[in-house]
């Protein structure tokens, strides 16, 4: 499995995301410039240039036609895909940091950190389907946890928020009340902060990765823990095949103790485990620095992972990859 290399970022990947063709492969770096590749041959298709600050998360419409992103620079922006100009700016008081569209892309979740006092907080903003009536106001603003929230998406129907940052605690919220529906339960839940969460392709269940060298699959409605994955290193990025029962992992220490601990290349790999039996069954070498995204091609055929190297990395699997048996 000869992995294509992307060059594109000057700085560390922090998201990935596939359009739902799965032909476009969207990348947010600290360089401020996301990006989108051609994901069959990682050949770069173009930059979206407007933010002035490290951008943490995108999401794309169904279509593919709109692309959303969060950035340090306090704003979170909406642009057209095919031309890369900018459509809209939400203004924050503080960074604005995970964005994701419902289903039907009329509305999109956007988190801000804490910042000189603020709390987080999770803004709900309706998407008009013409750029020229878009209006900054959000429909409901839900607060509470403490710390960073790091991911905030959409459950079923978009009746319910999921979010979970740096307090390890998940919480799903009414949506349309803003009311605090349910909590992780504190034993079966992450010991440290959660870095990352990814959805199953059904929606009926969802992934978190926590810093406690852990990642968890829970039930998206009931948030029953059903599965746990353990690792031996802080997970930074989850994600989940569309195709086969697999997890991926990908993580490493923090970049600050990166060079007081064993650098090899290639400590710093993609973990597969088979989602069912939890069990570890491959890995994928290759970043020089720990891993901060990951994102399977909805086709299931390929992935790509992002990392503080700066490189996106991305995999097509070979024929004996479908055959893995335990």
């Amino acid at each position: 499995m000869r992995p294509i290399l992307m060059k594109g970022h000057e700085r560390p990947l922090t998201f990935l995301k596939y359009n739902r063709d799965g032909d476009l492969l969207f990348s947010c770096a600290k360089d401020h410039n996301p990006t989108v590749w051609f994901a069959d041959n990682g050949e770069r298709l173009g930059t979206y240039r407007g933010h002035n600050g490290a951008v943490w998360s995108c999401d794309i419409s169904r279509d593919s036609t709109r692309l959303i992103t969060g950035s340090a620079d306090q704003t979170a922006k909406l642009w057209d895909v095919k031309t890369g100009t900018p459509l809209y700016t939400f203004n924050f008081d503080s960074p604005a940091r995970s964005v994701d569209f419902a289903v039907g892309d009329r509305l999109a979740v956007i988190t801000t950190d804490p910042f000189m006092g603020l709390p987080s907080a999770i803004h709900i903003k309706r998407i008009a389907r013409d750029p020229e009536d878009q209006t900054g106001e959000s429909v409901l603003i839900l607060k509470g946890p403490q710390g960073r929230i790091n991911r905030a998406v959409w459950g079923p129907l978009n009746r319910t928020i999921i979010s979970a940052g740096e307090d390890s605690v998940i919480r799903i919220w009414d949506s349309e009340t803003g009311k605090l529906l349910k909590e992780s339960d504190k034993e079966d839940g992450h010991k440290k902060p959660i870095t990352s969460l990814s959805k199953s392709t059904d929606g009926s269940h969802f992934l978190t990765g926590s810093l406690d060298k852990s990642a968890k699959l829970w039930d998206i409605r009931t948030l029953k823990l059903i599965k746990t994955y353990v690792t031996e290193r802080p997970v930074n990025a989850v994600a989940m095949s569309p195709l086969l029962d697999h997890v991926v992992l990908g993580g490493g220490q923090d970049a600050s103790a990166v060079t007081t601990t064993d650098h090899r290349a290639g400590k710093f790999e993609a973990k597969f485990y088979d989602k069912i039996l939890t069990e570890e069954i491959g890995g994928v070498k290759g970043h020089f620095g720990p891993i901060n995204a990951l994102a399977f091609n909805p086709d299931g055929k390929s992935f790509s992972s992002g990392g503080e190297d700066g490189y996106v990395r991305l995999h097509h699997f070979d024929p004996d990859y479908f055959n893995i048996k335990i």
